[in-house]
């Protein structure tokens, strides 16, 4: 959420924000309910001041003995007109609430402008880039391969809960669970984050928190009867951990490392590609969350890209770190980078698959959370920077690493870092 003095002050800066976004423009009917706000609110106060002046006089006739029933009948009336205001008040902050929840976070000056992913700016790219005809035998695509293996299951997946829900089987299921464990291990052992295990459930206050309500409603699965929502990312519940507190400033910068299985219906992504694991309603990922103060923010976005790299790195999987422009920027995000790895047997769908998003929200999380920090016990609380990334998530990791490690058997070579967590080094 933006801070309304901003928007008030800054109208133009939000009102681009909003075009590049793609968003729709409710910047005049804010600040229209904003200055009926402000009116209301000196009305209110105006009358407030003559109920006290008239309780004042009432008292003074009476200590002198004298008849006060007709001011005590005008204070009367101020008391209502004061509860009038007060209740056409509640209503207009309802509504002006409501909107500012509709307005997106503004991009980063860092951010290129464009309308699409085609305008995002490659920064990096690591590793060998094999594509289908650099290799001497015809590549299987991960679903073909997965299932040729026996260790990918998306039929039976279909049968007991519909499409885009997967089974692992045998060795897929272990591969899957190393990959989790050996990036929980990375994070926390290596790069300091604090492991959490969060529900994968959440409560409204929680979605809205980190923004996924009310914008993003129908891509979530909702629960109606106990209205929660199963979590789309544990961004949700490990952001939301210090919802309505404030840290002392010792305590920042906050780096958790959670995994979680994450559901999303995809409501707005009929036609899109969907062979097998390139878009799944159910997937597993490991989330890092960091909290931390305003002027660090951004050096600690490109030390949590960092920490993403170093996992695709030791996997020796080939990657590119993408700067998204304005138009493909989410709407909480301030700044983001997507971590792409490559599978050469789906080259043919462009080749390059987002395993990974690295986002600076600045202050918009934390303003909705009500997440503030202290530099000093006396200090007034501010709000602190809140970033998460996928670190990563599994699917589209599966694909690149089925793919790339791929033998002319038709088997599957298991990455070395792997080989602790899965006690086998290939599969076949």
């Amino acid at each position: 959420m933006l801070d309304l003095k901003f928007i008030r002050e800054n109208p133009q800066i939000v009102k681009e924000a909003i075009a590049r976004k793609r968003e729709k423009d409710r910047v005049d009917e804010i600040l229209q309910l904003d200055g009926e706000r402000r009116e209301l609110l000196q009305k209110s106060e105006t009358i407030k001041s003559e109920r006290n002046q008239i309780a004042g006089d009432v008292a003074k006739l009476k200590q002198q003995g004298k008849d006060a029933s007709e001011l005590i009948a005008q204070g009367k009336l101020k008391g209502d007109s004061i509860k009038g205001l007060e209740d056409e008040l509640k209503s207009v902050e309802d509504k002006l609430n409501d909107l500012l929840l509709y307005i997106p976070n503004v991009p980063h000056a860092t951010v290129p402008v464009g309308a699409s992913s085609d305008d995002n700016k490659e920064v990096k790219k690591w590793g060998e880039v094999r594509r289908a005809g650099d290799f001497d035998f015809r590549l299987l695509d991960h679903l073909a391969l997965g299932e040729k293996l026996g260790i990918l299951d998306f039929a039976r997946g279909g049968k007991i809960t519909g499409a885009g829900f997967p089974v692992y089987v045998g060795k897929g299921a272990a591969l899957e669970r190393a990959l989790i464990n050996f990036m929980l291990d990375l994070h926390v052992n290596n790069h300091g984050y604090t492991e959490i295990f969060p529900p994968f459930v959440v409560n409204k206050a929680s979605m809205r928190g980190t923004g996924q309500l009310p914008k993003m409603a129908e891509d979530m699965y909702h629960c109606e009867i106990d209205d929660l929502y199963l979590v789309p990312t544990a961004e949700v519940p490990v952001t939301n951990l210090r919802r309505d507190e404030v840290l002392p400033v010792d305590q920042l910068p906050v780096k958790y490392a959670a995994y979680s299985a994450c559901f999303r219906r995809e409501a707005g992504s009929w036609g899109k590609e969907s062979r097998g694991f390139l878009r799944v309603h159910q997937f597993n990922k490991v989330e890092l969350v960091k909290m931390v103060k305003p002027e660090e923010s951004y050096h600690e976005l490109e030390k949590l890209v960092v920490d993403v790299e170093e996992v695709l790195q030791l996997l020796n999987i080939p990657y590119r770190v993408m700067l998204l422009c304005t138009g493909d920027l989410s709407f909480s995000a301030a700044k983001c980078y997507d971590i792409e790895v490559f599978a050469p047997a789906t080259e043919a769908r462009g080749g390059w698959l987002e395993a990974s998003s690295c986002s600076n929200f600045e202050s918009f999380q934390a303003r909705r959370a009500n997440i503030k920090f202290k530099r000093e016990p006396k200090a007034k609380p501010e709000y602190v920077h809140t970033l998460n990334g996928s670190g990563l998530a599994t699917s589209r990791l599966m694909v690149a690493l089925l793919e790339n490690y791929q033998t002319p058997e038709g088997k599957v070579v298991v990455p070395k870092a792997l080989h602790k967590y899965t006690g086998f080094t290939v599969i076949g």
